[in-house]
């Protein structure tokens, strides 16, 4: 894959979850688990998933960035996501009952029990440092995965990666360009085309990081339709994070002989 850019690459931004790393199993399973960890009938974990998509999807409308916008606390959104994605489900718990599920549910998600990370994330990140690029974390997430989960995940800030742009910190989230304008900013407002950014996402990662000028790359590792297509309309697109490896040495090869 070679690049028509001639300016050098000075700065690497990557998306967390699908990019650096995943969800072990379905979400509905954990929540289904706390139920009945604390005696309360849970029998159907696909309902409780697709409850939680659609509390999801609802929550995420009314009240962005995980109510920094609306100036709801952290824990008090995800109760209501969690209390609605019960409620989706068909589970109408009594209020002490939801208070022991919640508080098990909300402490599973802050630590790094639900996650994986994958095999090349950390190596990749260290690499790219190594090359004296700048890497950025753009994530619409919360502070709990700057502060907890990417740390306890083994990524960590000023060894993996150099700043973090998380959208319920800062209150604007992907695909809103502005949140890409912040990293622009976070890395000391070099020219947008020295910045490439990594996510596996083509509406909320590549559109809007291409509308501002930067480079980008779709990360495809689970081979879906969406990124088939794009890749046949002209998009690159990587398998995973050691082609992007591949693709970004390709890329300043090219500056160089240029």
């Amino acid at each position: 894959m070679a690049a028509l850019q001639q300016l050098p690459l000075r700065c690497v931004t990557v998306d967390v979850t699908g990019t650096l790393m995943g969800y072990k199993g379905v979400l509905g399973d954990y929540y289904c688990m706390a139920a009945k960890a604390v005696g309360l009938p849970c029998p159907d974990y696909e309902r409780m998933h697709m409850g939680f998509k659609l509390a999801y999807k609802e929550m995420a409308t009314k009240y962005p960035c995980f109510g920094k916008t609306a100036n709801l606390s952290n824990v008090d959104w995800w109760r209501m996501c969690v209390r609605n994605s019960f409620l989706q489900a068909g589970y109408d718990y009594d209020k002490e009952s939801f208070d022991q599920v919640f508080r098990r549910i909300y402490s599973i998600f802050g630590s790094a029990a639900p996650y994986t990370l994958y095999p090349d994330a950390q190596p990749f990140l260290q690499w790219v440092r190594k090359q004296g690029i700048l890497v950025g974390i753009v994530s619409n997430a919360s502070y709990r995965y700057r502060d907890i989960i990417l740390p306890t995940l083994g990524l960590n800030k000023d060894s993996e990666w150099d700043f973090g742009v998380f959208s319920g910190i800062e209150g604007v989230e992907k695909p809103d360009p502005e949140i890409f304008k912040i990293a622009v900013k976070a890395a000391g407002n070099i020219c947008p085309e020295q910045i490439l950014h990594i996510g596996d996402n083509l509406r909320k990662d590549y559109q809007p990081a291409r509308s501002l000028g930067m480079r980008a790359l779709l990360i495809d590792r689970f081979s879906t339709p969406e990124a088939h297509t794009a890749k046949e309309t002209g998009v690159p697109v990587v398998a995973d994070l050691l082609e992007a490896q591949e693709y970004i040495t390709s890329m300043e090869d090219q500056i160089a002989i240029s």
